[in-house]
C-alpha cells in the first residue's frame, strides 16, 4: 500500500511538471509513513515539506497542488492536509481487508521479497574459541547471527552461514597443556595444575577420555614435567609458567603425540559446540578451520600480496603492515621476529579467502570487545584492493545473566560460567532465542531468567506463542461443534469485518512485509520481535472482545479467515527468529 500511495504522489508530481507548476527537472524524495493517530488517516507523507525549497512555495500550497492532481484510486477514501503540509491518506476498508486473502494465499511466503536478488552474503557468527563450552554470553551472538541470516534469506539474498574455528594459536595450546596435565593426574602423577590453565570440569572429562583411549602412552613423571619452570602466580609469572608448560608438553610428547592431545581437546569441544548450537536451532553451512589457512599457506600468500603493494615493511626483525596509511591508529605486526605469523595475519588471510570465494558482502558478528579490530581489518582489505564497504561488522554486547538480583560472574578460564546448554534446559530454546533479540545487538542487555520462564503477558515469547496456540484451539473448537471453517466463504464475506479491533488487526498484518524488509536491510531482528508482540496484543484484544465460534456462518468464517491470517504471520515471524509456533500450550 505504501508503494501504491508513493506511485500516486509521483503521478501527481509528474502532472504538475507537465502543467508547468513544477520544474521539469524536479526530483522528489517521497516517504510514506504510518500515522500514529488513526483519526489522521492511515498513511502520511511529508513530500510537500521536502519540496518547499526547490519549488519555492509554502508546503501547504504544495500539498494542495499535489492533492488536486492525485489520480483516483479505489484504495484511497480521502486525503487531508495537516499541520505545516503533511498529506494524510485514508485507506478504504476493501483495501485493508484484502490483506487477509493475500496472507492465506501466500502462506509461508507472505512477507518474503526479492530485494537481495541472489546477492551472495556470508554471515560469520559465534566463532567462539573451542577452548570450552558455549556460555550464555555466546548465546546472544548465536541468536542474532542466525536471525539476521534468516531475515536476509527471506529478503532474497543467497546466504552462507559460517563458523570460524580458531583451532590454532596460544589459547589452543593452553587447552592442550591443560588436558595433558589433567591426563597425568588421571595417570597418578602429582601435578600442580597451573593457575592459568583451563580449569573447568569439561577438561577433566576430556582427559579421562584421553586416558581411556591412550592408556599410559602419554605419561611422563611429574618431576620431568615440572623441573626448571618459571614459578606460577602469585609468587611468579603465570603467563611464563603456562608457556613453559606448553613447551615442555611439546618436547616430551613429540609432534605426533602432542597433536593427539591437542586434537582430543579441540575435537571434543568443537563437537560439543556443534551439538549445543544445533539444539539452539543454529546450524552452519561451513565450519572454517583457522589451521587450514596455515596448511594451505594462505597466510604467507596474504602477507606476500601486501608486500607486493608496498604495504609491509621490516622493523626489529618483524614484518609490519602499514595500517596507518589506511586510517588505523598504528601499524600492526603480521610476522614476529621469531618468524611466527600473528593472529591478525591469519585474520587478513581469512578475509581474503572469504572474498576470493565469491561473496559480494561479508557480515561479521563480533563481540563488542572487538570494536577496535574493525579499522585494522578494513585497512587490510583496502590494501588488498577489496572495497572495505563490502565488510559489514555488527557488534553484539554480551548478555548479562541475573538470578534474582544477583549477577552471575563468568570466566571461561576458571570454569565458572553458565553454559548455553544449561540456559536452554532452564528456560527453553524458544525463550532464549527470543529474549536475545528483543533489543538492538549493540545495546546492553540483562537476561531475566525468571521472566523468561514465566507464563504471563509480561513474557513476550509466551504471549506470542499463546496467541498462535489460541487460534489453533479455535480450529479444534469448531470441529467439536461440527462447524468446519470454510475459507472460501470467509474470504467472500470480509466486508463483515468492520469492528475496530478487526480493522486494527488487519492493519497490523499489513505492516509485516515492511517490517521484514526493514529488519533485513538494517540487520535488526528486534524489529520483528517487537512487531510480533504488537500483533499478539492486537489479536488477544480482538479475541477477548469478540466471539469466533458463533452460529452466523458468514461472519464466523470471515473472522476465522482473519484469525488464520494472524496465525500465519505469527508463525512466519517466529520462524525467522528461530522460535517454534506451538499449536497448544
Amino acid at each position: 500500500m505504501k508503494q501504491h500511495i508513493a506511485d500516486l504522489i509521483q503521478q501527481a508530481i509528474d502532472a504538475l511538471k507537465t502543467s508547468g507548476d513544477f520544474d521539469a527537472n524536479l526530483v522528489a524524495n517521497i516517504n510514506i509513513d504510518n500515522t500514529r493517530d488513526k483519526t489522521h488517516g492511515d498513511l502520511a507523507s511529508n513530500v510537500a515539506l521536502t519540496l518547499a525549497k526547490a519549488v519555492r512555495r509554502k508546503p501547504r500550497d504544495i500539498a494542495e497542488l499535489i492533492c488536486s492532481h492525485l489520480p483516483a484510486s479505489p484504495s484511497v477514501v480521502k486525503t487531508e492536509i495537516a499541520g505545516p503540509g503533511f498529506i494524510n491518506f485514508f485507506i478504504s476498508q476493501d483495501a485493508t481487508q484484502a490483506v487477509v486473502g493475500k496472507v492465506l494465499a501466500a502462506a509461508d511466503a507472505y512477507g518474503r521479497n526479492n530485494a537481495g536478488q541472489g546477492h551472495k552474503v556470508q554471515v560469520e557468527f559465534v566463532s567462539a574459541n573451542p577452548t570450552g563450552p558455549l556460555h550464555v554470553g555466546h548465546g546472544r551472538g548465536a541468536a542474532y547471527g542466525a536471525s539476521v541470516s534468516n531475515l536476509l534469506a527471506a529478503a532474497g539474498y543467497d546466504v552462507h552461514r559460517e563458523y570460524y574455528v580458531n583451532d590454532a594459536g596460544r589459547q589452543m595450546n593452553i587447552l592442550a597443556a591443560s588436558v595433558w596435565l589433567r591426563y597425568l593426574q588421571q595417570a597418578g602423577e602429582a601435578i600442580v595444575f597451573p593457575s592459568n590453565g583451563y580449569q573447568g570440569d569439561y577438561v577433566n572429562d576430556i582427559a579421562k577420555q584421553l586416558h581411556n583411549q591412550a592408556g599410559e602412552r602419554l605419561k611422563h613423571s611429574a618431576a620431568a614435567v615440572m623441573v626448571d619452570l618459571h614459578a606460577d602466580a602469585p609468587e611468579g609469572d603465570k603467563e611464563k609458567h603456562i608457556d613453559d608448560l606448553i613447551e615442555r608438553a611439546q618436547n616430551l610428547l613429540g609432534a605426533d603425540d602432542y597433536r593427539l592431545v591437542f586434537d582430543a581437546g579441540l575435537d571434543s569441544i568443537r563437537d560439543d559446540i556443534k551439538h549445543d548450537l544445533h539444539g539452539f536451532g543454529v546450524d552452519f553451512e561451513d565450519w572454517f578451520s583457522e589451521r587450514s589457512l596455515d596448511q594451505g599457506e594462505q597466510v604467507e600468500r596474504a602477507i606476500a600480496k601486501l608486500q607486493e603493494q608496498g604495504n609491509v615493511y621490516e622493523d626489529g626483525g618483524a614484518l609490519w603492515f602499514r595500517s596507518t596509511d589506511f586510517g588505523d591508529d598504528k601499524d600492526r605486526v603480521v610476522k614476529r621476529d621469531n618468524g611466527q605469523t600473528t593472529y591478525f595475519a591469519s585474520d587478513i588471510a581469512y578475509h581474503l579467502n572469504k572474498f576470493e570465494r565469491g561473496f559480494d558482502t561479508v557480515i561479521n558478528v563480533w563481540g563488542a570487545d572487538h570494536h577496535g579490530y574493525i579499522t585494522r581489518v578494513k585497512a587490510a582489505l583496502q590494501a588488498l584492493g577489496i572495497d572495505p564497504a563490502r565488510l559489514v561488522v555488527k557488534l553484539v554486547q554480551f548478555a548479562i545473566l541475573y538470578r534474582g538480583q544477583e549477577r552471575v560472574q563468568m570466566s571461561t578460564r576458571s570454569g565458572s560460567f553458565v553454559t548455553l546448554r544449561e540456559l536452554r534446559k532452564e528456560v527453553g530454546k524458544d525463550a532464549s532465542r527470543f529474549f536475545y533479540v528483543t533489543r538492538k545487538a549493540e545495546q546492553h542487555m540483562d537476561f531475566d531468567l525468571e521472566l523468561a520462564k514465566s507464563e504471563s503477558k509480561d513474557n513476550p515469547v509466551y504471549y506470542i506463542q499463546y496467541a498462535h496456540a489460541r487460534i489453533c484451539t479455535l480450529i479444534r473448537k469448531l470441529a467439536e461443534k461440527d462447524m468446519a471453517w470454510d475459507q472460501n466463504q470467509g474470504l467472500g464475506q470480509l466486508d463483515k469485518l468492520t469492528e475496530t479491533a478487526e480493522i486494527d488487526l488487519m492493519q497490523q498484518i499489513q505492516l509485516y512485509p515492511e517490517v521484514i524488509a526493514n529488519a533485513a536491510t538494517h540487520h535488526e531482528p528486534h524489529q520483528v520481535a517487537h512487531y510480533l508482540k504488537d500483533l499478539a496484543s492486537n489479536f488477544h484484544s480482538y479475541y477477548n472482545a469478540h466471539r469466533m465460534v458463533i452460529d452466523d456462518a458468514e461472519l464466523r468464517n470471515a473472522r476465522m479467515c482473519l484469525c488464520m491470517a494472524a496465525r500465519q504471520v505469527m508463525a512466519n515471524g517466529l520462524q525467522l527468529l528461530g522460535v517454534d509456533a506451538p499449536e497448544q500450550m
